[in-house]
């Protein structure tokens, strides 16, 4: 018997053990892991708050996010159902959520300009809810209230539709981030010293109307901290219409046999079907083009924070005009209409196989086969300008190869979604399409340009 009882309160003693050993370890786990994706080092008037917290099975028995500022503590979020909502949360994976919050002025009134904090807790259960494990983590952070300043310098801005143009302007702090706004679409500005202007605090920018934004579009100047505070100074000029021609295509068999095919072999990443002229036609002229121009648009990131032309742009000499900029085209086959697309450059035809001369010194950041541009050539003069030079049969650079004015680039010919022999030019800001004829005009390039650079106390040539 009394072994027994010894051997039942062995068994007791182990069973207790073993039971503070798991209770003990079960507190050892490690808590919910917790990622903050803003804000990184600012807060502003209106800034975005946005943290990840994951755990197995997006099992949490708590979440919490407080803003913390001389000695006052104010909460961001919290999962409590008794507490009042704010914020956001999303389950975006079976492990884990995101909250998402905007805090500011408005949230939290009495928010300071200095130094501040964002604390997150997150707990989990473990051992069946018997206990909780909790993970913490502080961001530290600098309150700024202040909008930057923003001023234009430059005097006599002109602008057409679907044209482009220059403006000097002033942006403090030193830190805030700088453009033109144009409408919904944004240009960056770029320092003054890329220009030789000596002012620490001048900003340059080229910008654009497009061909197919409202001609009284909202211009304006915009600068922006690091803690999303945004000032704004409309730029004062005047705005041009620009009459866009209508064409009428006719699209035959034989020219659909020759490029859909080709067009087809050559690209990848995109749906085509060749065995279908029509159809596969329509995929090109469409889908495909839509994902040429968002690689050539996205090739602006790659611009020179300098200006590398030091003299006005030149065009392709003894050529005739096949098409203009802002071409608004119709498609027929067989008489029925079937597709239609904006041609957004020049097509200049010359003898077969012609030299293509860069028109300004500038940068190869393209150099290879672009669906319906065929063989395709662009090249950056830096501050968001860039050149293309598309359907070549030849082409001579490659990318990364500096180009001086003058230096032969390629040979026109029929690639891509070409006619006939030709080169299709397109001129570019930030990745928007601009009329050409503009930057070929050296008048243009002396008062919209160069003559505010100079204006501002920087270094440019004066073109006569």
């Amino acid at each position: 018997m009394r072994f027994l009882v010894r051997a039942f309160l062995s068994l007791l003693v182990l069973t207790v053990l073993a039971a503070c050993v798991a209770y003990y370890m079960a507190g050892r786990q490690p808590g919910p892991s917790i990622t903050v994706r803003a804000p990184e080092k600012f807060v502003g008037q209106s800034t975005p708050v946005e943290f990840a917290v994951e755990t197995p099975g997006g099992q949490f028995s708590l979440i919490e996010a407080a803003f913390e500022q001389e000695g006052q503590s104010h909460a961001v979020f919290s999962s409590d159902p008794t507490q009042p909502p704010s914020g956001e949360l999303k389950q975006e994976s079976a492990d884990r959520v995101v909250i998402a919050r905007t805090i500011g002025k408005q949230t939290i009134p009495t928010l300071k300009a200095g130094p501040a904090r964002l604390v997150i807790r997150a707990r989990r259960p473990v051992l069946y809810g018997l206990r909780q494990t909790e993970t913490s983590v502080t961001r530290d952070l600098e309150v700024r209230l202040e909008p930057p300043r923003v001023g234009v310098l430059s005097l006599h801005h002109f602008v057409n539709h679907g044209g482009a143009e220059f403006v000097v302007f002033r942006a403090t702090p030193a830190d805030t981030s700088a453009g033109v706004r144009v409408g919904d679409v944004s240009f960056p500005a770029f320092p003054g010293s890329s220009v030789a202007i000596q002012d620490p605090a001048a900003r340059v920018a080229f910008f654009a109307l497009g061909h197919d934004q409202d001609l009284n579009a909202r211009i304006a100047v915009f600068a922006r901290d690091p803690a999303g505070n945004e000032a704004t100074s409309q730029v004062e000029r005047r705005q041009f219409p620009k009459p866009f021609a209508k064409s009428r295509i006719e699209i035959d068999d034989t020219f659909l046999q020759r490029v859909v095919p080709t067009i087809a072999q050559n690209t990848t990443g995109a749906t085509i079907d060749a065995s279908d002229l029509v159809k596969g036609f329509l995929q090109i002229n469409n889908d495909l083009r839509r994902q040429n121009n968002a690689t050539i648009a996205a090739l602006a990131a790659k611009t020179r924070p300098e200006m590398l032309w030091r003299e006005g742009f030149s065009q392709l000499v003894n050529t005739a005009v096949q098409s203009r900029f802002a071409d608004y085209r119709t498609y027929f086959h067989n008489g029925k209409e079937i597709d239609r697309q904006v041609h957004l450059g020049f097509d200049l035809a010359s003898l077969q196989q012609a030299p293509v001369p860069a028109p300004n010194r500038g940068i190869v950041v393209h150099a290879n086969y672009l669906g319906i541009y065929g063989n395709c050539v662009i090249l950056d003069h830096g501050l968001g300008v860039q050149s293309l030079y598309a359907h070549l049969s030849t082409m001579d650079v490659k990318e990364g190869d500096t180009v001086e004015k003058g230096q032969v680039l390629g040979r026109t010919g029929v690639t891509g979604l070409a006619g006939g022999d030709h080169l299709h030019f397109t001129m570019l800001v930030n990745g928007v399409a601009v009329n050409p004829v503009e930057w070929w005009d050296s008048h243009w390039m002396e008062d919209r340009v160069f003559r505010k650079i100079r204006e501002a106390g920087g270094q440019a040539p004066t073109l006569k």
